[in-house]
């Protein structure tokens, strides 16, 4: 079970570091001055990579959305 945890937060450091990447390539300091936040494919698995890191693949999701 630790080496499942140790991969999800080596998959989510992964991520943060190809975000950090794309915002230091665009001089940006925030995704959300990026005018391509809209579907942007890199914050999405970034974001996915955090749920599962926060989860541990237990599959569970988070919904935000209110009704």
């Amino acid at each position: 079970m630790e080496n499942t945890k140790d991969n999800f937060q080596k998959e989510l450091d992964e991520k943060i570091i190809k975000l950090q990447d794309c915002q230091k390539n665009k001089n940006l300091d925030s995704c959300l001055k990026c005018e391509n936040i809209v579907g942007c494919e890199i914050r999405k698995d970034y974001v996915d990579s955090v749920y599962a890191s926060m989860n541990k693949g237990s599959g569970g999701f988070f919904n935000f959305e209110t009704e």
